[in-house]
């Protein structure tokens, strides 16, 4: 197959994408779309991309089809390390002392609100289970658009060389090493795999069905591919499921400057919600 995708249809793409998820898809993304869809056109015997938009628009299977072969799931175990020795170091301590004082209980929730394969959620697993103990109620709710990454989150079974991201004292207590027919891949033990529920959400929508509220939210390298207005929107609601001083982390490419006054900044890439 060797059609390509004609400035309307592209035009058509950009729109669907927005209108069904907030994200833009700049003009330098036609290839990745040809990349990404060429083989689901030849599955649907359909001869021009166009065809295929027309199934997508009144198709909703096939709208999340389309989503999830064309998001970007790049992701790694302790991507953006600071963050995580600022929550080990400094979020940790804090909750642990606020505790024994008696103003919370031994409890935490956290959303990773883009998580991809799950190396996100499960770094985070990682890092708070060795930071607060065994003692903890630790309830991580890890979310994303892309059916096909969750799948592999819940999995939670990776290609051996992902071992070098992770810290040698959480893999030892925490990952297993394949053996046999798994030999050459890790998979997330059974007491972090306990702590990480899955769900498919889109960010873009209006609600999110969620009414429990965070201590943390992760929602890193995502923020990136929306609009302004959607981005916007999506940190609004965000920050609405924050509880009071709780905590949100972006990506390192990523900035919440001018988009809301009810955060404030600890650190890079580190906000706050404000009283």
């Amino acid at each position: 197959m060797n059609v390509a995708i004609d400035d309307h249809e592209l035009r058509r793409f950009q729109s669907v994408v927005l209108r069904a998820a907030g994200i833009h898809l700049s003009p330098q993304k036609r290839a990745l779309i040809m990349s990404r869809l060429w083989r689901r056109l030849r599955d649907l015997n359909l001869e021009r991309y166009g065809q295929y938009l027309d199934r997508v628009e009144h198709d909703p299977d096939e709208l999340v089809e389309m989503l999830d072969r064309i998001a970007t799931n790049e992701t790694r175990f302790f991507r953006e390390q600071k963050q995580f020795e600022f929550l080990e170091n400094v979020v940790a301590p804090r909750w642990r002392r606020t505790a024994e004082e008696g103003r919370r209980h031994s409890a935490v929730h956290v959303w990773s609100a883009a998580c991809s394969t799950g190396e996100e959620p499960y770094s985070v697993a990682m890092c708070l289970r060795a930071a607060l103990g065994l003692l903890w109620d630790i309830r991580i709710l890890a979310t994303d658009l892309s059916t096909r990454a969750l799948a592999a989150a819940r999995a939670g079974i990776w290609p051996a060389e992902k071992v070098a991201q992770i810290p040698p004292r959480f893999l030892e207590s925490f990952m297993l090493r394949g053996h046999g027919s798994q030999s050459g891949r890790i998979k997330a033990g059974p007491e972090i795999r306990a702590m990480v529920s899955f769900a498919r959400l889109n960010l873009n929508d209006a609600d999110y069905g969620i009414r429990q509220r965070f201590d943390l939210i992760l929602c890193r390298n995502a923020l990136m591919y929306f609009d302004a207005a959607s981005r916007q929107r999506v940190v609004e609601r965000l920050v609405d499921r924050l509880l009071p001083d709780g905590l949100l982390f972006v990506g390192h490419a990523e900035t919440l400057h001018g988009i809301t006054t009810r955060l404030r900044p600890l650190l890079p890439t580190i906000y706050e919600r404000a009283r």
